[in-house]
Protein backbone atom coordinates (compact mmCIF):
# COMPACT_ATOMS: atom_id res chain seq x y z
CA UNK A 1 0.00 0.00 0.00
CA UNK A 2 1.09 3.18 -0.83
CA UNK A 3 -0.27 5.57 1.78
CA UNK A 4 0.71 9.80 1.82
CA UNK A 5 2.09 11.80 4.16
CA UNK A 6 1.55 15.86 3.58
CA UNK A 7 3.47 18.10 5.39
CA UNK A 8 2.51 21.31 5.68
CA UNK A 9 3.56 23.61 8.53
CA UNK A 10 2.34 22.35 11.85
CA UNK A 11 -0.10 19.78 10.41
CA UNK A 12 1.09 16.09 9.25
CA UNK A 13 -1.96 14.65 7.59
CA UNK A 14 -1.50 10.90 6.42
CA UNK A 15 -3.51 9.66 3.98
CA UNK A 16 -4.70 5.79 4.74
CA UNK A 17 -2.21 4.04 6.32
CA UNK A 18 -2.77 0.62 5.57
CA UNK A 19 -2.85 -2.71 7.12
CA UNK A 20 -1.47 -2.82 9.91
CA UNK A 21 0.30 -5.62 11.90
CA UNK A 22 -2.48 -6.15 14.38
CA UNK A 23 -3.58 -9.42 12.66
CA UNK A 24 -2.43 -12.74 13.26
CA UNK A 25 0.05 -15.21 10.21
CA UNK A 26 -3.34 -16.47 9.28
CA UNK A 27 -4.74 -13.41 8.53
CA UNK A 28 -1.96 -11.87 6.68
CA UNK A 29 -0.98 -15.63 4.93
CA UNK A 30 -4.25 -14.36 2.85
CA UNK A 31 -2.81 -11.68 1.14
CA UNK A 32 0.73 -11.01 -1.39
CA UNK A 33 1.97 -7.77 0.54
CA UNK A 34 4.22 -6.60 -1.53
CA UNK A 35 8.21 -5.52 0.20
CA UNK A 36 9.45 -5.26 3.62
CA UNK A 37 8.24 -1.56 4.28
CA UNK A 38 6.23 -0.60 7.32
CA UNK A 39 4.39 2.73 7.82
CA UNK A 40 6.23 3.20 11.19
CA UNK A 41 9.80 2.66 9.40
CA UNK A 42 8.84 4.92 6.86
CA UNK A 43 7.83 7.46 8.97
CA UNK A 44 10.47 7.08 11.08
CA UNK A 45 13.34 7.39 7.74
CA UNK A 46 11.49 10.54 7.62
CA UNK A 47 12.36 12.13 11.18
CA UNK A 48 8.52 11.68 12.36
CA UNK A 49 7.06 9.25 15.05
CA UNK A 50 3.49 8.32 14.98
CA UNK A 51 2.88 10.48 17.53
CA UNK A 52 3.53 13.35 15.16
CA UNK A 53 0.60 12.73 13.04
CA UNK A 54 -1.93 15.51 13.17
CA UNK A 55 -4.76 14.26 11.02
CA UNK A 56 -5.71 10.91 9.48
CA UNK A 57 -8.02 10.83 6.52
CA UNK A 58 -8.80 7.64 5.56
CA UNK A 59 -10.21 7.06 2.42
CA UNK A 60 -12.68 4.32 3.11
CA UNK A 61 -12.67 1.88 6.03
CA UNK A 62 -11.76 -1.48 4.09
CA UNK A 63 -9.16 -3.02 6.42
CA UNK A 64 -6.53 -2.57 3.61
CA UNK A 65 -6.78 1.05 3.80
CA UNK A 66 -7.43 1.47 7.81
CA UNK A 67 -5.75 -1.50 9.44
CA UNK A 68 -2.83 0.82 10.98
CA UNK A 69 -5.68 2.79 12.49
CA UNK A 70 -5.44 0.92 15.78
CA UNK A 71 -2.93 -1.02 17.29
CA UNK A 72 -3.11 -4.20 19.94
CA UNK A 73 -1.01 -3.24 23.13
CA UNK A 74 0.89 -6.46 24.78
CA UNK A 75 -2.20 -7.02 27.11
CA UNK A 76 -3.82 -7.43 24.08
CA UNK A 77 -5.78 -4.91 23.94
CA UNK A 78 -6.98 -2.24 20.78
CA UNK A 79 -5.79 1.70 20.76
CA UNK A 80 -5.70 4.05 18.23
CA UNK A 81 -2.16 4.33 16.56
CA UNK A 82 -1.78 8.17 16.31
CA UNK A 83 -2.86 9.43 19.97
CA UNK A 84 -2.38 12.73 18.71
CA UNK A 85 -4.28 12.88 15.36
CA UNK A 86 -8.02 13.55 14.36
CA UNK A 87 -9.02 10.70 12.28
CA UNK A 88 -11.49 11.56 9.56
CA UNK A 89 -14.19 9.78 7.64
CA UNK A 90 -17.71 10.72 6.61
CA UNK A 91 -21.07 9.82 8.27
CA UNK A 92 -22.53 7.72 5.59
CA UNK A 93 -19.57 5.76 5.05
CA UNK A 94 -18.80 5.06 8.49
CA UNK A 95 -22.90 3.76 9.15
CA UNK A 96 -21.99 1.55 5.70
CA UNK A 97 -18.93 0.15 7.19
CA UNK A 98 -20.28 -0.02 11.03
CA UNK A 99 -23.73 -1.91 9.85
CA UNK A 100 -22.14 -4.06 6.76
CA UNK A 101 -23.50 -5.93 4.02
CA UNK A 102 -22.55 -9.64 2.94
CA UNK A 103 -20.70 -8.54 0.82
CA UNK A 104 -18.36 -6.51 2.25
CA UNK A 105 -18.79 -7.70 5.85
CA UNK A 106 -15.43 -9.50 5.58
CA UNK A 107 -13.16 -6.29 4.52
CA UNK A 108 -15.09 -4.01 7.10
CA UNK A 109 -13.56 -5.30 10.63
CA UNK A 110 -14.52 -4.36 13.89
CA UNK A 111 -10.96 -4.15 15.75
CA UNK A 112 -9.96 -1.59 13.07
CA UNK A 113 -13.03 0.59 13.04
CA UNK A 114 -14.63 0.84 17.00
CA UNK A 115 -11.41 1.84 18.52
CA UNK A 116 -11.57 5.16 16.77
CA UNK A 117 -14.95 6.17 17.83
CA UNK A 118 -14.29 5.18 21.23
CA UNK A 119 -11.37 7.31 21.50
CA UNK A 120 -13.48 10.45 20.78
CA UNK A 121 -10.71 11.48 17.67
CA UNK A 122 -13.11 10.88 15.22
CA UNK A 123 -14.66 13.49 12.56
CA UNK A 124 -16.74 13.58 9.72
CA UNK A 125 -16.43 15.44 6.53
CA UNK A 126 -19.78 16.96 5.42
CA UNK A 127 -20.02 15.78 1.62
CA UNK A 128 -22.04 19.22 1.34
CA UNK A 129 -19.83 21.18 2.68
CA UNK A 130 -17.02 20.54 0.93
CA UNK A 131 -13.41 20.45 2.41
CA UNK A 132 -13.42 20.97 5.89
CA UNK A 133 -11.72 24.39 7.26
CA UNK A 134 -9.42 21.89 8.97
CA UNK A 135 -7.78 20.18 6.10
CA UNK A 136 -6.57 23.55 4.42
CA UNK A 137 -4.31 20.78 2.22
CA UNK A 138 -6.91 19.08 -0.12
CA UNK A 139 -8.54 21.74 -2.72
CA UNK A 140 -11.31 19.44 -3.43
CA UNK A 141 -13.03 15.95 -1.94
CA UNK A 142 -14.54 14.37 -4.71
CA UNK A 143 -17.30 11.14 -3.91
CA UNK A 144 -17.45 8.09 -5.09
CA UNK A 145 -19.83 5.26 -4.32
CA UNK A 146 -18.98 2.49 -7.02
CA UNK A 147 -16.12 0.47 -4.85
CA UNK A 148 -17.71 1.35 -1.50
CA UNK A 149 -20.70 4.09 -0.05
CA UNK A 150 -19.08 7.61 -0.13
CA UNK A 151 -15.38 6.48 -0.66
CA UNK A 152 -12.95 10.38 -0.75
CA UNK A 153 -10.45 10.75 -2.82
CA UNK A 154 -8.93 13.92 -2.36
CA UNK A 155 -7.74 16.47 -4.44
CA UNK A 156 -4.44 18.62 -3.74
CA UNK A 157 -2.24 21.13 -5.33
CA UNK A 158 2.04 20.57 -4.88
CA UNK A 159 4.40 22.99 -6.83
CA UNK A 160 2.26 23.83 -9.51
CA UNK A 161 0.29 20.74 -10.22
CA UNK A 162 -2.98 19.48 -9.51
CA UNK A 163 -3.17 16.06 -7.73
CA UNK A 164 -5.17 13.46 -6.71
CA UNK A 165 -4.88 10.20 -4.78
CA UNK A 166 -7.17 7.94 -6.42
CA UNK A 167 -7.34 5.57 -3.32
CA UNK A 168 -9.70 2.21 -5.12
CA UNK A 169 -11.22 4.41 -7.89
CA UNK A 170 -7.98 3.71 -9.80
CA UNK A 171 -5.85 1.27 -7.88
CA UNK A 172 -2.99 0.99 -10.25
CA UNK A 173 -2.30 2.03 -13.89
CA UNK A 174 -3.15 -1.20 -15.20
CA UNK A 175 -6.74 -0.02 -14.26
CA UNK A 176 -7.25 2.90 -16.54
CA UNK A 177 -9.20 1.50 -19.26
CA UNK A 178 -12.88 2.47 -18.31
CA UNK A 179 -13.67 -1.89 -18.78
CA UNK A 180 -10.85 -2.84 -16.20
CA UNK A 181 -12.97 -2.23 -12.26
CA UNK A 182 -11.91 -4.30 -9.61
CA UNK A 183 -13.85 -7.88 -8.38
CA UNK A 184 -14.35 -5.38 -4.83
CA UNK A 185 -16.47 -3.17 -6.61
CA UNK A 186 -20.00 -3.00 -4.70
CA UNK A 187 -21.42 -1.27 -8.00
CA UNK A 188 -19.43 -2.09 -10.73
CA UNK A 189 -20.98 0.19 -13.38
CA UNK A 190 -21.19 2.83 -11.03
CA UNK A 191 -17.27 2.63 -10.71
CA UNK A 192 -16.50 2.89 -14.66
CA UNK A 193 -18.91 5.86 -14.82
CA UNK A 194 -17.27 7.86 -11.72
CA UNK A 195 -13.60 6.62 -12.88
CA UNK A 196 -14.64 8.05 -16.34
CA UNK A 197 -15.95 11.19 -15.22
CA UNK A 198 -12.51 11.61 -13.20
CA UNK A 199 -10.24 10.45 -15.84
CA UNK A 200 -11.72 12.85 -18.51
CA UNK A 201 -11.31 15.77 -16.07
CA UNK A 202 -7.64 14.45 -15.34
CA UNK A 203 -6.68 13.94 -18.89
CA UNK A 204 -8.27 17.87 -19.50
CA UNK A 205 -6.07 19.29 -16.65
CA UNK A 206 -3.25 17.03 -16.72
CA UNK A 207 -3.69 16.00 -13.03
CA UNK A 208 -1.52 13.79 -11.46
CA UNK A 209 -2.81 10.46 -9.98
CA UNK A 210 -1.36 8.86 -7.09
CA UNK A 211 -1.75 5.47 -7.15
CA UNK A 212 -1.98 3.70 -4.23
CA UNK A 213 -1.60 0.01 -5.29
CA UNK A 214 0.32 -0.14 -7.64
CA UNK A 215 3.55 -1.83 -7.10
CA UNK A 216 5.28 -0.32 -9.97
CA UNK A 217 4.00 2.92 -10.45
CA UNK A 218 3.77 5.42 -7.90
CA UNK A 219 2.09 8.36 -10.05
CA UNK A 220 0.51 9.00 -13.62
CA UNK A 221 -0.93 11.29 -15.58
CA UNK A 222 -3.54 9.81 -18.33
CA UNK A 223 -4.34 11.17 -22.00
CA UNK A 224 -7.28 11.08 -24.16
CA UNK A 225 -6.85 9.12 -27.16
CA UNK A 226 -8.83 7.34 -30.45
CA UNK A 227 -9.18 4.63 -28.03
CA UNK A 228 -10.24 6.44 -25.13
CA UNK A 229 -8.66 7.54 -21.68
CA UNK A 230 -5.07 5.94 -21.64
CA UNK A 231 -2.20 6.02 -19.69
CA UNK A 232 0.24 9.05 -20.43
CA UNK A 233 3.16 9.72 -18.17
CA UNK A 234 4.38 7.43 -15.16
CA UNK A 235 6.47 9.42 -12.22
CA UNK A 236 7.82 8.99 -8.80
CA UNK A 237 6.47 11.53 -5.89
CA UNK A 238 10.29 12.59 -6.18
CA UNK A 239 9.65 13.97 -9.72
CA UNK A 240 7.12 16.41 -8.68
Amino acid sequence: MRCLLIEDGSQLVLIDNGIGDKQDEKFRGHFYLHGEASLEGSLQKLGFTRADITDVFLTHLHFDHCGGSVVRRPDGALQTAFANATYWSNQAHWDWATHPNAREKASFLSENIRPIQESGQLRFVDPAAGVPAELPQFSELIFADGHTEKMMVPVLHYRGRTLAYMADLLPSAGHIPLPWVMGYDTRPLLTLSEKEAVLRRAAEENWVLLLEHDAAHEACTVQLTDRGVRLGDTLRLSDL
